[in-house]
């Protein structure tokens, strides 16, 4: 089997011994034209892995930032099929980043299975993480994700005990998301410590990537979370730039460079954590 994307990119940076630092933005905040602007120069600033947010109206599992960023891009117009079009665009000039689908389950199910990863794939994504979709759910679009080429990455949290993490290894390709504490995205990380000795006993059972997001908001965040974890992933603290950059609710000349510059920093935390 071909090595992915995703499979590519965390062997290299494992071989620079630093942690990968993973962006992620909402398609199509706060309006289409920025979103792509936005999108196309994280890897410049310092992006190893992009996911991309899939605007839904009732996202369960995000906190304040990130809700407001969904409903910004779905009063700007934002479709699954256009998020699939981002992808599309950002892939004619970079085709090297891995690229990943967050969202939950709805939209996709009302776009229909079989033709999501059909476009997915087309598209350029490489794999997608459905929060709302348990281990138990498989059949549903896990299984015919992972035929397609796709990777079906999934969450583990402070509460997955053993015999859950087992079941929910099963058919996690790509890297596992660990998810820092029990709440919603956005809320501060209380013991670090804590996500260092998660993410070993995570590694004690898999050869997968362990990624680590929620509450990653500063570099010094980063470079202490990237000190024991293949990833470290940031949200909140991006949407939250785009929003602090509006004017009326309205993109800025500032917008995009915004986001640009804070991840910019944000992944010189990470890069130094090792160092």
């Amino acid at each position: 089997m071909t090595q992915s994307r995703i499979d590519s990119r965390f062997a290299s940076l494992r071989a620079q011994n630093r942690p990968a630092f993973v962006t992620f933005v909402m398609a199509g905040d706060p309006d289409e034209a920025t979103a792509d602007a936005i999108l196309a120069g994280l890897p410049a600033a310092g992006a190893d892995v992009i996911e991309l947010g899939m605007p839904f109206s009732d996202p369960m599992a995000d906190g304040v930032a990130i809700q407001q960023a969904g409903r910004r891009a779905l009063a700007a117009g934002m479709t699954l099929e256009k998020t699939l079009a981002m992808v599309e665009r950002f892939r004619r000039t970079d085709t090297e980043t891995p690229m990943i689908l967050m969202g939950y389950y709805n939209p996709i199910y009302i776009y229909g299975v079989d033709r999501f990863v059909a476009d997915a794939r087309s598209a350029g994504v490489d794999g997608m993480i459905v929060v709302d979709l348990p281990a138990e759910e498989d059949d549903e679009l896990c299984l015919p994700a992972i035929a397609a080429g796709l990777s079906f990455i999934r969450l583990t949290t402070p509460t997955t005990d053993a015999a859950r993490l087992a079941r929910v290894l099963e058919n996690t390709s790509g890297f596992v998301y660990y998810v820092s504490m029990t709440g919603i995205t956005g809320a501060e990380i209380k013991n670090r410590d804590a996500v260092g000795d998660a993410v070993r006993a995570i590694k004690a059972h898999t050869d997968l990537p362990v990624a680590v997001g929620f509450g990653i908001k500063t570099p010094e965040d980063a470079a202490l979370i990237g000190r024991d974890a293949d990833g470290v992933v940031v949200g909140s603290a991006l949407v939250a730039a785009v929003e602090a950059s509006l004017s009326d609710g309205k993109a800025t000349d500032a917008t995009p460079g915004a986001v640009h510059s804070l991840a910019a920093k944000l992944s010189q935390g990470a890069k130094s954590a090792r160092s």
